[in-house]
């Protein structure tokens, strides 16, 4: 895949503070990069130097090839930008303020126009476009961000918060935009929703402390906790006892956890030793202790999980 990000140890100090130490990766065409960490590690610092709006302290970032050092024009051609909280010319209203976008890119005539209607259109802002950015919910605002952000159809585009302040509709269709322009892209997206990795995501990067931390597909993250392999059954309340002795014989099992689920349900979940994969011998072991299993699924446990794990070295305790 053709690279189109490039970030080579970056560092950024602020004083005695280091706020970005080290980071090193690479954003493929095609990719969209979640960029997750707890408030305070670096995303925002990080993001910004890509863009060319803080310079490093040391290291480098290049985007489509240029360097954000060396030619920082070519490098904000190539790259679209929302910033956190979306800033504008709040007594603008919306057109107006995408015309200036338009302007500020180099289109004029029906050629901005062209270009400012297909922004509105994908991203839903036609009965706003005559009102004052001032008067327009937090939701709407961060509508008319990522609209002069994908203005010019770049390359590149980095996205910091995309859906903060979006109602559940709104979140699904950005959501929706960014997978229909990723294959042509590569998007960077920095947020505190998890499950807008799994939603959008082909890959993550996890930071602290200025520090990546970690690397890689939703999948290669779960594989990271030691319950990545568990098997969860459920069962008759009445069968708990013998679902846990049948599950406990199993050799590769660590521990179980067992909580009711109704009156007459509980959930058992086996942990296996050394991330061993146990789904297969867990069946079995059911099977042959003859335990009414009304349902049965291997359950990894979850990015908030792997992120509690990666960020603050804390698991969930056994039960």
């Amino acid at each position: 895949m053709t690279a189109m990000v490039v970030v080579d140890r970056l560092v950024k100090t602020f004083g005695n503070f280091v706020a970005v130490d080290g980071i090193s990766l690479t954003v493929a065409k095609g990719e969209v990069l979640g960029f997750l960490g707890p408030n305070g590690a670096g995303k925002t610092t990080t993001m910004r130097m890509i863009a060319g709006f803080l310079t490093p302290t040391s290291g480098q970032a290049s985007v489509c090839g240029h360097e954000v050092a060396n030619d920082p024009i070519a490098v904000k051609r190539a790259m679209g930008y929302m910033p956190e909280g979306s800033p504008s010319y709040d007594d603008m209203t919306v057109r107006a303020f995408l015309t200036f976008i338009a302007a500020v890119r180099g289109f004029e005539g029906a050629d901005a126009q062209r270009h400012i209607d297909r922004a509105v259109e994908r991203v839903v802002l036609d009965e706003m476009i005559d009102r004052p950015i001032d008067v327009l919910s937090k939701g709407y605002k961060r509508r008319v961000g990522l609209a002069q952000a994908i203005l010019h159809d770049p390359p590149v585009l980095i996205l910091d918060e995309p859906t903060d302040g979006l109602d559940p509709n709104q979140k699904h269709h950005v959501r929706s935009l960014i997978k229909e322009m990723a294959s042509e892209k590569a998007i960077i997206i920095s947020t505190h929703i998890l499950e807008e990795v799994t939603a959008v995501c082909t890959r993550a990067v996890i930071i602290g402390n200025g520090k990546l931390l970690a690397d890689g597909t939703s999948d290669q993250l779960l594989a990271k906790l030691p319950d990545y392999h568990a098997v969860a059954v459920v069962v008759p309340v009445a069968q708990v006892d013998a679902a846990v002795a049948a599950m406990r014989g199993v050799p590769n099992v660590a521990y179980t956890q067992s909580e009711t689920i109704d009156a007459g349900t509980a959930r058992v979940r086996a942990i296996p030793k050394i991330n061993a994969p146990i789904l297969s011998d867990v069946a079995s072991a059911m099977r042959n202790a003859g335990i009414n299993v009304a349902e049965i699924f291997q359950d990894r446990g979850d990015l908030d999980d792997v992120f509690r794990l990666i960020t603050t070295g804390a698991v969930k305790s056994a039960a």
